[in-house]
């Protein structure tokens, strides 16, 4: 928690063209965020179809997990994701926000009661601890096309 009131304390004394240009920062990491997120609920499911044996890298598998349980409990507890209070905060100290800031923003900001979203996130870490739960990552993913006597695939 104080690592957030020193954030604030750092937005607050910035000037305003740096407020942006941090602002216009993190909406880039969250977006890669979510990105991660959303491949992942796709490309899990599909490369166990399709036999892509990477999709069992845990390393990989553990960071999709742990970032989809970071969202799922801060939805239940009520709140915001840091990210969004930190860009909020940004922004509304900088003295503009660019035209294609409040694009991307109008895309992954959706005006929906909270708990749609809780009920949305929730879902989605449940669905994927399932996945976790039915095809759970393993050290040994490199070989599991060899241990069965299978040629292995330069993609797989």
């Amino acid at each position: 928690m104080a690592f957030l009131h020193l954030a604030s304390a750092l937005i607050t004394s910035t000037p305003p063209r740096l407020d942006a240009g941090l602002a216009a920062g993190v909406l880039g990491l969250h977006i890669l965020i979510i990105a991660f997120n959303i491949a992942g609920l796709v490309v899990v499911p599909l490369g166990i179809w399709r036999g892509w044996r990477w999709v069992r890298e845990p390393l990989w598998r553990g960071l999709h997990l742990l970032a989809l349980a970071v969202v799922a409990l801060q939805a239940v507890l009520g709140r915001v994701c840091f990210l969004t209070v930190w860009q909020d905060d940004l922004q509304h100290a900088a003295a503009h926000t660019p035209l294609i800031q409040k694009w991307v923003d109008s895309l992954i900001y959706w005006s929906l009661p909270m708990a749609f979203f809780t009920m949305v996130y929730v879902l989605v870490f449940v669905y994927v601890v399932l996945l976790w739960w039915r095809w759970p990552p393993r050290r040994d993913w490199r070989n599991l096309g060899r241990a069965a006597g299978k040629k292995p695939k330069i993609l797989g």
